[in-house]
């Protein structure tokens, strides 16, 4: 239940970078026990807006009060003391200390330059106690902790700051269900014992599970706000990207033809495990799976780029050798999961991301055309429709939604016949997923075989011809998708029955 009483009100903030604005004249107000849901697509201003309240940055002009007193932060400390705490997606822990040694970096407590180490163990307990996390080994270092429990260290760390305001910024896009339904447990504690949490993020059905009212941000403005009870999900869509949206999963047909890739026995050097697999040309296949079932392995020993122990890879009828170099030539094109450190060359240009595994065209003896290469590239970016100052800006200064489309654009523009597309759209906006799943169901119009893997049910559900199941490294199932159900996808990833039963109508 919501308390009337006002916690945080930021009224007026503007914010600009040079030519760029990023926050115009926004508003926002968070209540004591309530989560309040800022939702916008990537570049809307939610992390700028956030950083303003962190203290991180200076707005230049507004202003805000906190529990109705003014409240000016010029650097992250400030809030912080002010009991603002921000959860980001990337956890901000040191792998190798304790867990207790973590909670307390940085707020540790001492007398005379010593320690007080019963004093600060009394005080972490006593926040896990309240997250309902009593039994964690406070000695254990953090990097033995699965990433669900780190995040319970995270926030410990902010109650034993005595924080008044949580700010929970995309804390779900690498957690499994379990971790998920884990973390609204807390958050909800958090919320009845009073405390203010905004709760940042894409899915908009979390949004809908978590949250009692929502902001909207775009293009740096608040553009909406209300309460969750009534509103719907097209709702939020439209204010978001700024028009109507009548399929949040736009669909293009297209036909499976003959069979393209097909493995046989694969196995890696842990996963996976003996799979076997045919898919078609014009087919969207779906991978699902937990955390760790091996569907990321899968695609990167599709792809030669890891160890294969065992098994045969063909491609249109022809067995490939189980090297990187052979999978790339037979049209194997992979978008990894991790973008920021395998998917792309975040200092490189774009002209130079999309274009770096096929310079070919572009090159003589060596020398490569760099007017040819731009010309190229810039069609590409035409295509995917990229929002960028030109080919030659570094592709690490775009949004996530457009760095994605880069990672993508590279593929096509190697010519791949088979895609595999590992979690393309995670932490990219709604209006970006949309735009990403029209162009998968266009590479399957055009004859592409297509491999997705997703940690996301309803995008499997709603994009793919066939949905396959993985557990423990091994393929357990493979269906139509009008044969799946979300309940039996999660019995048989878990390693329960294959259970059969009618697909549900979703509201």
């Amino acid at each position: 239940m919501t308390d009337a009483a006002g916690l945080l009100e930021m009224r007026g903030i503007s914010k600009r970078f040079g030519a760029t604005r990023a926050l115009r004249n926004v508003t926002l107000d968070v209540r004591r026990g309530e989560v309040l849901a800022l939702i916008g697509e990537n570049g809307a201003g939610k992390s700028t807006l956030m950083k303003v309240l962190s203290g991180a940055h200076t707005p230049d002009t507004g202003e805000m009060t906190l529990n109705g007193m003014p409240f000016a932060p010029r650097r992250p400390n400030e809030a912080r003391r002010a009991g603002i705490a921000m959860i980001y997606q990337e956890l901000t822990l040191a792998p190798d200390l304790t867990v207790a040694e973590n909670v307390m970096l940085g707020q540790e407590r001492h007398s005379s330059g010593v320690l007080r180490r019963g004093e600060e163990r009394k005080l972490v307990s006593a926040a896990l106690a309240r997250l309902g996390h009593d039994g964690l080994d406070l000695d254990r270092p953090v990097r033995e902790l699965p990433i669900g429990i780190r995040q319970v260290v995270e926030i410990a760390r902010a109650l034993v700051q005595d924080a008044q305001l949580i700010v929970f910024d995309e804390p779900t896009s690498s957690l499994t269900q379990h971790d998920v339904d884990r973390l609204f447990a807390v958050i909800r504690t958090l919320r009845s014992a009073g405390l203010g949490i905004v709760y940042i993020s894409h899915f908009l059905e979390e949004i809908g599970a978590i949250a009692d009212r929502y902001s909207v941000l775009r293009d740096g403005e608040t553009v909406g706000f209300g309460s969750m009870q009534g509103v719907t999900e097209s709702q939020l869509v439209s204010l978001m990207v700024g028009r109507s949206v009548d399929e949040l999963f736009p669909q293009v047909p297209h036909s499976p033809g003959d069979i393209l890739l097909a493995i046989d026995d694969l196995s890696g050097r842990r996963a996976p495990r003996t799979v076997t697999l045919e898919v078609r040309r014009g087919e969207i296949l779906g991978i699902a799976g937990l955390v760790g079932a091996g569907r990321t392995e899968l695609l990167r020993c599709i792809a030669a780029l890891d160890a294969v122990r065992s098994g045969v890879v063909s491609v249109a009828g022809t067995v490939r050798n189980h090297a990187p170099q052979a999978r790339l030539n037979a049209g194997i094109g992979l978008v990894s999961e991790d973008r920021k450190t395998e998917g792309l060359s975040l200092t490189q240009s774009i002209e130079e991301n999309i274009t770096l595994s096929r310079l070919t065209p572009y090159s003589t003896c060596g020398v490569i055309h760099l007017r040819k290469r731009r010309a190229a590239a810039r069609e590409w970016m035409d295509k995917l429709g990229m929002k960028a100052r030109g080919p030659e800006q570094a592709i690490g200064e775009l949004s996530g939604g457009n760095q994605q489309k880069g990672a993508i654009a590279r593929v096509l523009h190697q010519q791949a016949d088979v895609l595999l597309l590992d979690e393309p759209t995670r932490g990219i906006d709604v209006g970006s997923k949309a735009e990403i799943y029209r162009l998968m169901g266009d590479q399957a119009a055009a004859g592409k075989a297509i491999v997705f893997v997703s940690s996301y049910l309803p995008e499997l559900m709603a994009m793919c011809d066939r949905i396959a199941v993985m557990s423990r490294g091994r393929l357990r199932e493979v269906r139509a998708t009008k044969e799946w159900t979300e309940e039996a996808i999660m019995s048989c990833a878990v390693g329960g029955d294959v259970i059969a039963s009618k697909p549900r109508t979703f509201s």
